[in-house]
């Protein structure tokens, strides 16, 4: 059995996934908080420096997306066919590409403005893709499903209340944090770095 180490910071941000996908399988994993004050002497060991990266077996791999796609393999989480993958890359693609563009750094007012701006088309999108199925790919559970969670649990945090007028999206969250493994990795892990708006 491999050895696992995750390395992040000590918040969910683009970590919550990988340790999602962890949880789900029952993989032990060590979850290495680095605190900010400790990583400018971290990053130089860090490929490209930047968080998170997973260290299988002493190796360590970077981008989060590579490794989650290849967690969620082993899961049996990317889709029952080849074109339930593409399905599954697409949306989290999607969502990757605005929490990339999220003002994480910037004034409370600058992401509230934001949201306003760009959020509905994304949680349209989302929302007519998962139309009233309870998941957004086939009739089971992909990381889609908990990409989106993760996701909108960091956007929570900073604009709460950002996807209120979409209950369905909102449901398929309560579903996702219901899965029994899920569930236990959010009562037991850390809490999190309290936000700063």
């Amino acid at each position: 059995m491999p050895s696992y180490k995750l390395i992040y910071f000590n918040l969910e941000g683009r970590g919550e996934i990988l340790r999602y996908l962890f949880s789900y399988s029952n993989i032990d994993f060590e979850d290495r908080r680095v605190e900010f004050a400790d990583w400018p002497a971290l990053k130089p060991t860090i490929p490209y420096g930047q968080l998170p990266v997973v260290e299988i077996d002493g190796v360590i791999y970077n981008q989060s997306l590579a490794i989650g796609r290849y967690l969620a393999k082993k899961a049996g989480l990317t889709g029952k066919s080849e074109l339930d993958e593409i399905r599954v890359d697409a949306l989290i693609d999607t969502i990757d590409d605005f929490f990339s563009k999220f003002p994480w750094m910037d004034t409370e007012k600058a992401k509230k403005e934001f949201m306003e701006k760009s959020s509905p088309q994304l949680l349209a999108y989302l929302e007519k893709t998962l139309g009233n199925n309870p998941w957004f790919v086939g009739d089971s559970a992909t990381w889609a499903d908990f990409f989106w969670d993760t996701c909108a649990d960091s956007f929570e945090s900073y604009v709460p209340g950002f996807a209120k007028d979409y209950p369905k999206l909102l449901a398929l969250k309560e579903r996702v944090k219901a899965i029994p493994t899920i569930a236990a990795w959010i009562k037991k892990r850390p809490k999190k770095i309290p936000v700063k708006h």
